[in-house]
C-alpha cells in the first residue's frame, strides 16, 4: 500500500497567506483559479473568511480550484502533469490513501504550522484525458468538478473513494514542530525506514521522526508495503480525521 502526503490549499504562493483555523477547526481554503471553475469560494460558504484571510485581496465572488472536493463521506480528487505522472511512476492507485495536508495558522495569523486536514481511500481511477465530458462529472457530488471541465494535460485523472475533512485541529494531525520552522515535521519513525519521494537526501532526516521537508511539490509518496505500524499509524490518522479518533 501507499500513503501519499498530498499538499494542498492556500500557501503562501497559492493564495497568499495560509488557511485559518476558526473555533478549533482548520478550514482549507482552495486555491484561487481563472478558468476551469464554476466554484466561487461564496459558493463554498467561505466568502467571510477568505476575504479576512487575504485582507479583501480575493473576494467571495472569486473563482476557485475546489479539489480535492469532498461530499457525504466522499471524495474525489484529480490530478495532471507532472504531479500525475509521478503518481503513476509510483504506481498510486486503487486501496492506496491521500492524506491531504496544507499551511494553516489561528486567525490573527500566529502559529503558522502544516497539519492534515483531509483523506481519501482510492476506489476507483479515472482516466479523464486532456478534454474531459460533463458525464465525467462523478455522482453523488453537488459540485462539477474542476477537472472534467476545460482543457487539460493527458494525463487527467481522478481518483474517487471514501473520505473526510477534520473537525477539530488535534494534536496528532499536525506536522510542523511548534516553534520552528514549518517545514520541520515531526513524523512516524517508520517513515524514514521506508522512505519518502522528493526526501532522498540523508540531511533532510534529523533524526527517525523528524524531517525537513522540500519547500514545494504536491506529492509525496511513501510505499509501506504490508508494514503493520504504518498501517495502524495510517488507521489512526484517518479515524482522527474523520473525527473517530480519540484526544491526545
Amino acid at each position: 500500500m501507499k500513503i501519499v502526503l498530498s499538499r494542498k490549499g492556500f500557501d503562501t504562493g497559492a493564495g497568499g497567506a495560509p488557511s485559518p483555523i476558526i473555533d478549533g477547526k482548520p478550514i482549507s481554503l482552495p486555491i484561487p483559479t481563472r478558468h476551469r471553475s464554476e466554484t466561487t469560494y461564496a459558493d463554498l460558504g467561505l466568502s467571510k473568511i477568505v476575504e479576512t484571510a487575504t485582507k479583501s485581496r480575493i473576494s467571495g465572488t472569486s473563482l476557485c480550484h475546489h479539489d480535492p472536493m469532498f461530499d457525504q463521506g466522499r471524495c474525489a480528487f484529480g490530478q495532471t502533469g507532472a504531479a500525475q505522472s509521478h503518481l503513476a511512476n509510483n504506481a498510486v492507485g486503487i486501496g492506496d490513501i491521500f492524506l491531504f495536508f496544507g499551511l494553516f495558522a489561528e486567525p490573527d495569523g500566529s502559529d503558522r504550522h502544516h497539519r492534515f486536514f483531509g483523506f481519501l481511500v482510492v476506489e476507483e481511477t479515472v482516466s479523464l484525458g486532456a478534454n474531459p465530458r460533463a458525464t465525467d462529472q462523478p455522482s453523488g457530488f453537488a459540485m462539477r468538478h474542476p477537472h472534467t471541465l476545460g482543457e487539460w494535460n493527458a494525463n487527467n485523472t481522478l481518483y474517487l473513494g471514501r473520505g473526510g475533512t477534520a473537525n477539530e485541529a488535534r494534536d496528532e494531525q499536525r506536522l510542523s514542530l511548534p516553534g520552528g520552522a514549518v517545514s520541520r515535521w515531526r513524523v512516524p519513525t517508520w517513515l524514514h525506514e521506508v522512505g519518502l519521494t522528493y526526501h532522498a537526501r540523508a540531511d533532510r532526516w534529523e533524526a527517525h521522526d523528524r524531517l525537513n521537508a522540500v519547500a514545494r511539490g504536491q506529492e509525496f509518496v511513501a510505499d509501506i508495503g504490508q508494514r503493520d505500524d504504518a498501517s495502524r499509524w495510517c488507521e489512526d490518522l484517518t479515524s482522527s480525521l474523520s473525527g473517530l479518533g480519540t484526544d491526545g
